[in-house]
């Protein structure tokens, strides 16, 4: 499992015109199985992805093609993590 930060590197309004490629990109990683969860950080200075993957490489693949890293408007940092703690509806993702 993998916490993904993004941070932006531009204002907002210099981001905005990536977002609808970003939002599209972030669905169709969803419709793979690859993503959890995902959303802006308050304040809107970055955002938060939860991915699950079976290595870093593969996820540092899937920010390679993220519209916001193609476009210089993000940076990320990636950290693995082994959940042993879930919420009931989570389980099937914790380890043990």
């Amino acid at each position: 499992m993998f916490v993904i930060s993004v941070t932006y590197l531009t204002s907002l309004d210099q981001l905005e015109p990536h977002v609808l490629a970003h939002r599209a990109f972030l669905r169709e990683q969803y419709g793979r199985g690859m993503l959890l969860m995902s959303g802006r950080m308050v304040p809107p200075d970055g955002g938060i992805i939860i991915a699950n993957a079976e290595t870093r490489a593969e996820v540092e693949e899937l920010v390679r093609q993220d519209p916001f890293h193609i476009a210089g408007v993000a940076r990320y940092e990636i950290t693995e993590f082994v959940p042993s703690m879930t919420a009931d509806a989570l389980a099937a993702f914790r380890e043990g």
